[in-house]
């Protein structure tokens, strides 16, 4: 745990030092002398417990209470340190989970760690209850692509993609019931689709991997391609190096992956 003594009297801080400084369950521990310093320290830092003297110069130790329920430190457990038994009754009212009165026992100070480690595990073992369906059964990510066609906003599945095919300034979105024009680049298109399986096997032809049945060399140094369907393609020489991401595992055909 780490923690913020929150306490004018350097004797009290001092004796919640030693305390902490022999538990095993401490990670690290500051100090603040008034209610302003400890502001500025909740500001920067997180911690698990706040040790908080209830009467400080400057500013009241209510004020913390309050400055940790109206911010992100809602996590923070506060236990009251206090010479007085009624400003622990208003410290509950805002949330403190446990108070010690002074002068200060180490048995005391201890038992109201106990508690809050108690409660902090309890949360965390909550949240985490919480959490694990999700790490389990995440969420599937969208596998969609959205492109601009006729003035409308469409949403493709990139698996259903057989080609992209560049014509000037436009592409080609080729797919096995119609296509879609779209005013783009075939090099951005490549960089785009590439983790849905797509290869580029011409200057101007993408292909998804997914739908290639067969590849042929020809004695150009070039390769054929055929597609579900029988469309047909040449790989040309620049572009045949990116055949052997077809496919994992080559069996017997070593001879026929280019170098």
């Amino acid at each position: 745990m780490r923690v913020l003594i929150v306490d004018g009297e350097p004797p009290v801080q001092a004796a919640l030092a030693r305390i902490l400084r022999s538990r095993q369950d401490i990670e690290s521990f500051d100090s603040a002398n008034d209610a302003i310093e400890a502001a500025d320290k909740l500001a920067r830092n997180h911690y698990d417990v706040v040790l908080l003297d209830i009467s400080m110069p400057k500013a009241h130790g209510i004020d913390v209470l309050d400055r940790l329920k109206d911010t992100d430190h809602g996590a923070t457990s506060v236990i009251v340190v206090t010479a007085h038994e009624k400003h622990a009754i208003a410290a509950f009212e805002k949330r403190a989970v446990d108070y010690i009165l002074k002068p200060l026992s180490a048995a005391r100070v201890g038992e109201a760690l106990n508690r809050v480690a108690q409660r902090t595990a309890s949360q965390r073992a909550a949240k985490l209850l919480k959490t694990l369906p999700v790490l389990l059964n995440p969420r599937p990510q969208p596998c969609k692509i959205a492109i601009k066609a006729k003035g409308r906003i469409l949403f493709i599945d990139p698996r259903e993609v057989i080609s992209v095919h560049a014509e000037g300034n436009y592409v080609l979105l080729q797919k096995e019931s119609g296509s879609y024009l779209l005013r783009e680049s075939i090099s951005y298109l490549a960089d785009k689709l590439d983790p849905y399986g797509f290869i580029r096997i011409h200057r101007s032809v993408l292909i998804n991997s997914a739908y290639v049945e067969e590849i042929q060399p020809y004695l150009t140094g070039e390769y054929g391609l055929r597609t579900k369907g029988g469309q047909k393609y040449t790989v040309t020489r620049t572009y045949k190096k990116n055949l052997k991401l077809l496919a994992e595992i080559w069996i017997g055909s070593e001879a026929f992956l280019p170098e």
